[in-house]
């Protein structure tokens, strides 16, 4: 695989998934190492200087107006075993590596003061394989400081790390490696641990995710169109001219192509119901979410959002807030609420298709007939799926307490936003497995139906996966299988 090149801009979500799920290797230009030494140079100037660098020189949260006396490099490892205070199970290695991808992203813009070679052992780290265990629990979206310090920890060569599919100590993990464990300038432990880089490695991740579902959502809606005979001038580009809402021009245009034939075909009925009529609408806009959670993760992926802040033009230490994401969770939440939306239409249409026989469609798309249970036991399913996706776009962003003795009295619940957003696209594609079951099974089940080129492709993917049900069966299983082929990627449509 071609390695990832960092230059201190430019990183987007795909390449967090390279780094994260393909083990891409990471290459740094020498321009960022040089940025970096020259912050460096800056902060070891202003600390010379008597400036009070914040976790450098003082302490951390309520005790800021500590000055912290002896030797400032052993503080560092003091304020990494102070702030370990994540708890439950450990991250998926995945995820682990994306937070640690994102974190080298955002240190090479060069705003840290990180010594360039624990830079360096950062990115060798991640090269290497050696990845450290990392409680999922602690972090409020005011950086994700104490989860990260498991980064630190097995970097110093403390605490456990998962290497080569084992876990055991991170000093044996790095010696297997043949990485020396690194030592610690002023700052450096405060530098690699203050940063919502867990919240943005993962929020790149779930929209990798989420840009592939929506696809499959597509593929899934107009096979669902097929099957219904439904009132293809919905998708005519002048209506949405008429009115430009967010992105529904783009999500019919999708779906015209996907329907797209040489020959004229009948259509059933003058206005089909909402989950169909509406398409364009409802897609468009999940589109339009994914692309502003995008801009909001690579802005986080290419910035220096660390607290102080070295600008190393002005010669110049300052305290900032650029940790915080509010912009982030919030991008997540309504990312949450237009998967919802799009789920439930993807329910509903999956009620159409199952029901007592729409469009003169068997009742329950059973070709027996009589008590043949057909599809609708998994109306049921449908229903809890899109239940709990319902439950999970609650919001969360203003759910938080002060704590620092109130130094810290307002958060974002970043990663809890982004974390419940995946989980729904995890769900929602499920629903798309089920109504692209019902949509093959409805199309075997009409006479005389021509497919356009492309959805006659969808339908023979779903048929690569899942028979046709000519007898009652557990469709459960079947809608396993489509789910993992849409999931892992051996979905071919």
């Amino acid at each position: 695989m071609t390695p990832l090149v960092l230059t201190g801009a430019g990183v987007s979500i795909e390449d967090v998934a390279a780094a994260a799920r393909n083990a891409a290797k990471v290459e740094v230009t020498p321009s960022v190492m040089e940025h970096l030494a020259k912050a460096r140079k800056v902060l070891d100037e202003a600390a010379a200087a008597g400036q009070q660098i914040y976790g450098l020189n003082t302490g951390l949260g309520a005790n800021l107006g500590t000055a912290v006396e002896g030797d400032a490099s052993a503080f560092q490892r003091q304020l990494l075993d102070g702030r370990g205070a994540a708890v439950g199970d450990a991250l998926p290695i995945q995820l682990v590596r994306a937070a640690m991808f994102a974190r080298i992203a955002m240190l090479s813009a060069g705003g840290s003061g990180l010594s360039p070679h624990v830079f360096s052992a950062l990115v060798e780290m991640l090269n290497a394989g050696v990845h450290p265990v990392m409680p999922a629990l602690g972090s409020i979206g005011a950086g994700d400081l104490v989860m990260m310090t498991a980064i630190a920890h097995t970097l110093i060569g403390e605490g456990d790390a998962d290497y080569q599919s084992r876990r055991m100590p991170s000093a044996k993990a790095l010696m297997m490696a043949r990485l020396p464990p690194v030592s610690l300038a002023p700052k450096d432990g405060l530098s690699l641990i203050n940063a919502s880089a867990v919240s943005t490695g993962a929020g790149a991740l779930a929209l990798v995710d989420a840009l592939s579902a929506m696809e499959q959502q597509q593929q899934a809606g107009a096979l669902t169109m097929e099957a219904l005979a439904a009132n293809r001038t919905i998708l005519d580009p002048r209506l949405y001219v008429a009115r430009p809402a967010a992105c529904q021009l783009l999500a019919a245009r999708t779906l015209r192509d996907l329907l797209a034939r040489d020959h004229e075909t009948t259509q059933t009925s003058l206005q089909d119901p909402l989950s169909i009529r509406c398409m364009p609408s409802i897609h468009g806009a999940l589109i339009q979410a994914i692309d502003h959670a995008r801009l909001a993760v690579e802005i986080e992926l290419n910035a220096a959002a660390d607290n102080p802040l070295v600008l190393v033009e002005d010669a110049l230490v300052l305290s900032t807030g650029n940790f915080h994401t509010a912009s982030l969770a919030l991008a997540f939440e309504t990312l949450g609420l237009a998967i919802a939306q799009c789920a439930g239409a993807c329910a509903a249409r999956f009620i159409q298709l199952t029901g007592s026989g729409r469009n003169s469609l068997p009742k329950y798309l059973s070709p027996l007939g009589g008590a043949s249970a057909g599809f609708v036991p998994l109306q049921k399913t449908v229903t809890a799926i899109l239940a709990a996706i319902r439950h999970k776009a609650n919001p969360v962003m203003l759910d938080y307490l002060p704590v620092s003795e109130g130094v810290e009295d307002h958060a974002t619940q970043t990663l809890l936003a982004v974390s419940k957003c995946a989980d729904m696209i995890v769900l929602w594609r499920r629903l798309i497995a089920m109504e692209l079951m019902a949509a093959a099974q409805a199309v075997d089940l009409r006479e005389g139906i021509t497919l356009a080129p492309a959805t006659a492709v969808i339908h023979a993917s779903v048929r690569t996966h899942v028979p046709a049900l000519k007898e009652d069966r557990p469709l459960g299983a079947n809608a396993n299988v489509l789910y993992a082929a849409l999931a892992d990627g051996s979905w071919r449509a």
